[in-house]
């Protein structure tokens, strides 16, 4: 009877002493897990509402025309600056040699009216100088005349006076008519040299009203020859960053027009996470806080990355059709904020592309507004 009663004494002892060990460790892992939810974990905000997202550009064409050659393929990567595809251009050269003539024509033009302005110069400044000869020798005119004037009213007085014969004094009187009609003359052709100086100075006036004009046809006519040359440079369509091409929708002997999407260019090395939080997670949320990153595609693996902005407005306030409570009966739906994070580096091996689903937490721990 009693080998009995030892076994079961051992055993009752064995049991009562695993009960108090789990439930030691239960407590144990109780408290640890309660301290670390304390300082760690009510603090961090977590969304699996979460995608890897890239500024991914559209390439298209910014002439229309046929497709001559597409240089790149499906996945491909490309550089900045790299051929993309090219349209045939035998349209936009022809275009540009015209635009070139137009310059070459317009340049003419306008040479030659400033060869023609130069010309009225030139004869308006000869001009004055004959008005200022005819001008001198009116004057030597109305001297002549003068003295003439005087030497008849002297034979005049003499004449009368017996001192002189008639016959002298019909050739000054003569010499005096003589002299007047040559001031006349010369008075004369002053006034029609200064006519002809004003018609100059307004060929003149028109001269340089039709070198404006020449100008600004000559201005015209290399506005276009640059345009000429920017839409043959744009027959080459070329990458505008560094990326990796996806979409691909253009094909060789296909008309594009002008802003037709042709590819899409996807940055790969600049990707960035968009968490999609509700509004009751971003009390405590700022700019730069740290957050750890999980991608569905590398599970087990996080990456680190940074708060870089919270959106202006919930997704629904931006959406197509925004909804409207202010009629019919409402529903109150929590609401999500958009939450843009920038990667830091990541491992060697992992290669982020737009729409990959992420889990993000963000650490808000010091931060004011957090939970206490």
């Amino acid at each position: 009877m009693s080998t009995t009663v030892v076994p079961e004494k051992t055993s009752r002892f064995v049991r009562r002493h695993w009960i108090v060990a789990g439930t030691g460790l239960a407590v144990v892992a109780l408290a640890v897990f309660g301290w670390r939810w304390w300082t760690v974990g009510r603090f961090i905000e977590t969304t699996d509402d979460a995608y890897v997202r890239a500024d991914v550009v559209t390439v298209s064409s910014r002439v229309a025309g046929y497709v001559a050659r597409v240089a790149v393929d499906d996945n491909q990567p490309v550089r900045r600056g790299d051929v993309l595809a090219t349209l045939d251009d035998r349209d936009y050269r022809a275009k540009l040699d015209d635009a070139r003539a137009a310059v070459a024509a317009a340049d003419a033009t306008l040479q030659a009216e400033e060869a023609a302005a130069a010309t009225l110069d030139a004869q308006i400044g000869q001009q004055h100088s004959v008005i200022e000869q005819a001008r001198a020798d009116a004057q030597a005119a109305r001297a002549e005349a003068a003295r003439r004037d005087a030497d008849a009213t002297r034979y005049r007085q003499l004449l009368a006076e017996s001192a002189a014969s008639g016959q002298r004094w019909e050739q000054a009187h003569a010499d005096a008519l003589k002299a007047r009609a040559a001031l006349a003359r010369a008075s004369a052709a002053v006034d029609a040299q200064a006519d002809q100086q004003t018609v100059l100075r307004r060929r003149r006036e028109q001269s340089a009203a039709a070198i404006e004009q020449a100008r600004a046809r000559a201005a015209a006519a290399r506005a276009r020859l640059a345009l000429a040359e920017l839409d043959l440079e744009h027959t080459v369509i070329r990458a505008t960053r560094d990326g990796t091409i996806g979409q691909r929708a253009v094909r060789a002997g296909q008309y594009v027009e002008v802003g037709m999407p042709l590819l899409a260019l996807v940055p790969l090395r600049d990707v960035y996470v968009v968490a999609n939080f509700k509004e009751t997670q971003l009390g405590a949320m700022r700019d730069g806080q740290p957050v750890e990153i999980e991608v569905d595609t590398y599970a087990g693996r996080t990456l680190r990355g940074r708060v870089l902005g919270l959106s202006p407005g919930s997704g629904a306030e931006f959406a197509l059709l925004p909804p409207d409570n202010a009629t019919g009966n409402f529903t109150k739906i929590v609401q999500r904020v958009p939450v843009k994070i920038r990667l830091e580096a990541p491992p060697s091996g992992i290669v982020l592309r737009p729409g990959m689903s992420v889990i993000a937490r963000v650490d808000t721990r010091g931060t004011p507004g957090a939970r206490s």
